[in-house]
C-alpha cells in the first residue's frame, strides 16, 4: 500500500523538527557567515565550499569540485546523492559574497544577532539561502524517507555569481540535462505576513562599453578645431536613457561616465558603461538591437567641419532574460498547492535582479526566492541614525519557508 505524504500530519512533523533544531542551523549559518568568501578570496570560497561539503556529507551526498573558467576564482561545489528511482531534482545556491575581508573590517561588519535579525555577510544573499536548503532536505529526509531515498539530488554552489557565472550556467545545464523534475534556486524571497514571495522569472541584463573618440585642440586659441568627446557621448547617452519603457518591463541605465584630461582642453576621448534589462527576450532583443545601431553614431563635429566625433558601442557581456514561461508556473503550482494545506499563499513575483536561474530555466523547470526573508543586501554600512543598515535575515522566516519548500517538494514528488 502506497503512503501519502501531501497531508497536514506531515507538515506538523516537519514543523517540529525545524523549530527543535533552528538553534543548530543558526549555528551552522554562523560558521558559514563568519568565512569570508568574496569572490576574489579564491582561499575563502574553496574554505566555504569544504565546510558546506561537510554540513552536506551528513546526508549522505558526494562532492565534486569544479575549476571556474576564470583562474582566480574559486572552484564551484557539486554535491550529489543516487537515487533509487530515475527522476533527479537540483538544487542551487552559490559560496560567494560581495564583501572584501578589507571592507567588512572598515565597517565592523560581521556576525551579530539582534532580536529576530542576524546580520553578516551573506546572511540574506546567500548563505542563509544555503541553510534554508540543508532544513529542506532534512525535513523531507525526516518525514518521507522514501521519497528521499526514491530522488537523485544535484546540489550545485557557484563560486562566482557575484561577477562572472556564464560557465556555472553551463554546467548547471550539463548536471541536470533536461529530464530533471525541476531546480530550485535559494536566493532570498520576501515573507510578509502569511504572504510568501517565489520567483518565476527575472529580467535579461547586456553591459555595454560606449568609447568616443573626439578632437582635441586648445580651448581658448583653437576651440573651434576641436570636437568634444564628452559632448558626442552625452547625445549617446540620452538616446540611450530614452529607449526605458517600464511598460514593456524595459530599463536602460548608464552608471559610469568619465572623459576629458584639463579643463583647458576640448576633451578628445570619452567613456561610458551601460547596461539594459528587459523581461521579454523579444523586448531584450529588440532593446540590444537599437543600442548595438549607435555603433558609428556620429552627432558632433568641429566647427570648422573638418573632424567628426566617432561612437564604438561593445556588448562587455549579456545573461538571458528568464521569462514567464510553463515550466517555472508549474513549479509554482505546486508552491501554491503546498501554501493552501499550510494557510499561507505563495505569491508569483517577477525580479528585475540576476540570479543563476537565469542560465538554465529554458533545460530545466526553474522556481527561484527559496531562501530566507531579509533585507538590505550588498550592504555593509551601518549609521547610527540608522539611515544606514547592514545586511540581515530574518530569522524566524527559516522554519516557515522550509515547511513550505518541504511540502512543495514532496507534492512534486508524489504527484509529477
Amino acid at each position: 500500500m502506497n503512503v501519502h505524504y501531501f497531508k497536514s500530519e506531515t507538515a506538523l512533523k516537519i514543523r517540529a523538527y525545524l523549530d527543535m533544531h533552528l538553534p543548530r542551523y543558526t549555528e551552522l549559518l554562523r560558521a558559514m557567515v563568519e568565512i569570508n568568501s568574496f569572490t576574489r578570496n579564491q582561499t575563502g570560497v574553496n574554505r566555504l565550499g569544504d565546510y558546506t561539503n561537510k554540513v552536506f556529507s551528513e546526508l549522505g551526498f558526494i562532492p565534486e569540485r569544479v575549476a571556474s573558467v576564470i583562474p582566480a576564482y574559486g572552484k564551484h561545489l557539486v554535491l550529489t546523492r543516487r537515487g533509487a528511482g530515475g527522476r533527479t531534482i537540483g538544487c542551487v545556491s552559490h559560496l560567494d559574497t560581495v564583501y572584501s575581508p578589507e571592507e567588512e573590517e572598515m565597517n565592523d561588519f560581521m556576525w551579530r544577532v539582534q532580536g529576530d535579525r542576524a546580520y553578516g555577510p551573506g546572511t540574506e544573499d546567500i548563505k542563509g539561502g544555503t541553510i534554508v536548503m540543508l532544513m529542506t532536505l532534512e525535513a523531507v529526509r525526516h518525514a518521507a524517507p522514501g521519497l528521499f531515498e526514491e530522488v537523485a539530488w544535484t546540489l550545485l554552489f557557484d563560486a562566482s555569481e557575484e561577477m562572472e557565472s556564464d560557465d556555472f550556467g553551463v554546467l548547471c545545464r550539463e548536471r541536470l540535462g533536461r529530464s530533471a523534475l525541476g531546480c530550485l534556486v535559494f536566493e532570498a524571497g520576501i515573507i510578509r505576513d502569511l504572504n510568501f514571495s517565489l520567483v518565476t522569472s527575472r529580467k535579461g541584463r547586456a553591459e555595454f562599453r560606449i568609447t568616443v573618440s573626439g578632437k582635441g585642440a586648445h580651448s581658448g586659441a583653437a576651440h573651434r578645431k576641436g570636437a568634444s568627446a564628452i559632448v558626442q557621448v552625452a547625445d549617446v547617452i540620452k538616446k540611450m536613457e530614452a529607449l526605458t519603457d517600464y511598460s514593456r518591463g524595459l530599463t536602460v541605465n548608464v552608471g559610469r561616465v568619465a572623459g576629458g584630461s584639463l579643463v583647458n582642453r576640448v576633451p578628445h576621448s570619452a567613456e561610458a558603461f551601460a547596461e539594459m534589462r528587459a523581461f521579454s527576450p523579444e523586448v531584450f532583443e529588440a532593446a540590444l538591437d537599437e543600442i548595438l545601431k549607435l555603433n558609428g553614431y556620429s552627432s558632433v563635429s568641429s566647427a570648422d567641419g573638418r573632424f567628426s566625433c566617432k561612437t564604438a558601442v561593445e556588448i562587455v557581456r549579456r545573461v538571458p532574460a528568464w521569462p514567464d514561461n510553463p515550466g517555472s508556473n508549474r513549479l509554482l503550482g505546486l508552491w501554491q498547492s503546498a501554501g493552501e494545506l499550510l494557510g499561507v499563499r505563495a505569491i508569483q513575483e517577477k525580479r528585475g535582479g540576476l540570479s543563476d536561474g537565469n542560465f538554465f530555466w529554458d533545460s530545466v523547470p526553474t522556481i527561484d526566492g527559496l531562501g530566507p526573508s531579509g533585507g538590505n543586501p550588498h550592504s555593509s554600512e551601518r549609521s547610527p541614525d540608522g539611515s544606514k543598515e547592514q545586511e540581515y535575515t530574518v530569522i524566524s522566516s527559516f522554519a516557515p519557508k522550509a515547511l513550505l519548500n518541504a511540502m512543495a517538494v514532496i507534492h512534486m514528488i508524489e504527484s509529477w
